[in-house]
């Protein structure tokens, strides 16, 4: 029986493991990157959306406002108009 000749494969075996962790230290950069951009997408559209509700938050109060502004009116003109009645059914004998 022949013996097969002996290879040295430890460098190959280096060589190998050193081009996946190179390979693979680029896909984890591509992951590192791709999440970093969708956290940066991620933050604006959360401040976008904050902005939006701050905004409605301010309408809101706004009409709120008017509101409030619009019933003093209506109770002014209903107490005048009141007062009127009363001035003249106090009046007539």
């Amino acid at each position: 029986m022949s013996e097969a000749p002996e290879l040295e494969t430890d460098k190959l075996r280096e060589a190998v493991q050193e081009e996946l962790e190179r390979s693979g230290g680029r896909f984890l950069r591509r992951i590192a990157l791709t999440t970093a951009v969708l956290a940066a997408v991620a933050a604006i559209a959360a401040l976008k959306a904050g902005s939006t509700a701050n905004e409605a938050l301010v309408l809101k109060t706004e009409a709120t406002r008017l509101q409030a502004e619009a019933s003093d009116q209506w109770t002014y003109y209903q107490a005048k108009g009141l007062k009127l009645a009363v001035g003249q059914a106090a009046e007539a004998p």
